[in-house]
């Protein structure tokens, strides 16, 4: 099986998508960049390290290409291309800038509208031909009434650049002539962990619940209900569609696995929308239980009215987010999953939610930078092929495959010719001739020599699967890996 190439893995859907995917053990290569304090693959690494504290196992590692989704070819080097091109044959597009004003830098649409032209781009000149795409429900705009799946532009009014950005980039992948069949996805409003709360936006829902946190040492609580969300024009009764994110990454790994669901559109979205005035009720008790600072005190009406105004200023940018949301057709959805309906969102998990963010001061926390230490990844980078097996001159050299499960870890394909390692390249290959699994803690002690590659393998640390000459013997194996180990 050929990989899958997923972007916006470090945002919060796409970091449930990487844990889901690796779960149903589809390979999957991730398109990330490096920020001013992690490289790529750090930022990738510290969101599995999580995953892996959270399971209390060694998880595989994606591969991990460095990419610039704003940028033409998406910044890639040739080697990652050539890679993409050869070892890719789908993509899951999930990368998007939630901005809902447009900046200085041109965003979203830099992202949302040039990122999916770039993305195409790539997946042309890749020959990826099947495409798909997380958009979001909210494309219709300001339209009412029920909205259906096979439905995109009506000539309807937008309420946002967000929306319009989203609009053009799902236009675009669907005229896309050279893709066989385009899979889209669009979710509502997304929310955290249905079991935990976790999660990483400041959008949506969590905007006036971070407005609130953020006042809350300067107004009484009982006064950020029903007055601050009458000044969006909110009765209460209206309806907001939120999805948990970890039922959302579920149902679209559901369909990526499925190929007799691709080529349609479904509405990732809520059967039971929650009411504004529910939201108001939780997010006033989630500040009342676990805002680090209360107010103590009294506040004149002329201090209550700036404070009013400050909420209005800050979401005004939400103002067409914040309305009764039209009724979204699920007839793929409901048609194609049957089994995994979205969970309707009650009192106690809408608290759950809104509680993790508060408690975790909106992830306001100082990045550290990556611990020092051995790397598995670091050690076998410094030895990877720039022109991979086909640079390589002479026959075609054979292919042992090696997974490093674990902290730092990845997946590797060792390039052999005549029994002697001529080369690395990134991934497993579907030709490989044999594979080797351990985890970074044995990889590490191979390579301090605490033991042999020989040891580890009797004593059950290492596992291979196949061989080099189809005699059933893993001596030649061996001997490959202890020479990986061995270079400095």
């Amino acid at each position: 099986m050929k990989y899958l190439l997923l972007t916006g893995a470090t945002g919060l859907v796409g970091r449930y998508l990487l844990r889901d995917l690796m779960a149903t053990d589809v390979p999957v290569a991730v398109l990330a960049r490096s920020n001013r304090v992690e490289s790529a693959v750090q930022r990738v690494e510290a969101l599995m390290e999580r995953w892996e504290q959270l399971s209390g196992r060694s998880l595989p590692r994606p591969v991990v290409l460095e990419a610039d989704l704003r940028q033409p070819n998406l910044a890639l080097d040739e080697r990652s291309q050539r890679w993409i091109a050869d070892n890719c044959d789908r993509i899951l597009h999930n990368a998007a800038s939630m901005t809902f004003r447009e900046d200085k830098y041109g965003e979203p649409f830099l992202t949302n509208r040039e990122g999916m032209r770039y993305v195409l781009d790539v997946c042309r000149q890749a020959g990826i031909r099947q495409f798909h795409h997380v958009s979001t429900a909210y494309v219709c705009g300001l339209r009412g009434g029920v909205i259906r799946e096979d439905e995109l532009d009506l000539g309807q009014e937008n309420g946002n650049v967000y929306e319009v950005s989203k609009l053009a980039a799902e236009k675009m992948v669907r005229g896309a002539d050279y893709l066989d069949r385009v899979t889209i996805y669009r979710p509502a409003s997304i929310v955290g962990d249905t079991e935990t709360g976790y999660t990483t936006s400041s959008h949506g829902f969590y905007l006036p619940l971070q407005l609130a946190a953020i006042i809350a040492d300067r107004i009484p609580t009982e006064l950020m209900g029903e007055r601050f969300f009458r000044l969006l024009g909110l009765r209460g009764d209206e309806g907001k569609n939120l999805v948990p994110v970890d039922w959302l990454s579920a149902a679209i790994v559901e369909l990526v696995n499925r190929p007799e669901t691709h080529g349609k559109t479904y509405h990732m979205t809520n059967p039971r929308p929650v009411t504004v005035r529910l939201i108001q009720k939780v997010v006033q008790e989630a500040i009342e239980k676990h805002a680090k600072r209360r107010f103590t005190g009294t506040l004149s009406e002329e201090q209550i009215v700036q404070y009013e105004a400050e909420f209005q200023h800050h979401m005004e940018v939400y103002r067409s987010h914040w309305r009764d949301d039209p009724k979204f057709d699920r007839t793929n959805t409901d048609q194609a999953l049957p089994h995994l309906p979205c969970p309707e969102i009650d009192e106690a998990m809408l608290l759950r939610i809104a509680a993790y963010p508060v408690k975790e001061n909106f992830l306001l926390r100082r990045v550290e930078p990556p611990k020092p230490g051995f790397h598995a990844n670091e050690h076998l980078q410094r030895l990877l092929s720039n022109g991979g097996p086909s640079a390589a001159a002479g026959k075609q050299p054979d292919s042992i495959g090696l997974q490093v499960n674990g902290s730092c870890g990845g997946q590797w394909r060792l390039l052999i010719r005549d029994g002697q390692l001529v080369g690395l390249d990134l991934g497993l290959g579907s030709t490989d001739r044999a594979r080797c699994y351990l985890n970074s803690n044995t990889y590490t002690s191979l390579v301090e020599g605490r033991f042999s590659v020989e040891q580890s393998v009797r004593s059950g640390r290492v596992l291979i699967e196949g061989d080099l000459n189809g005699n059933g013997g893993h001596q030649d194996v061996v001997k490959i890996l202890q020479s990986v180990v061995s270079a400095s």
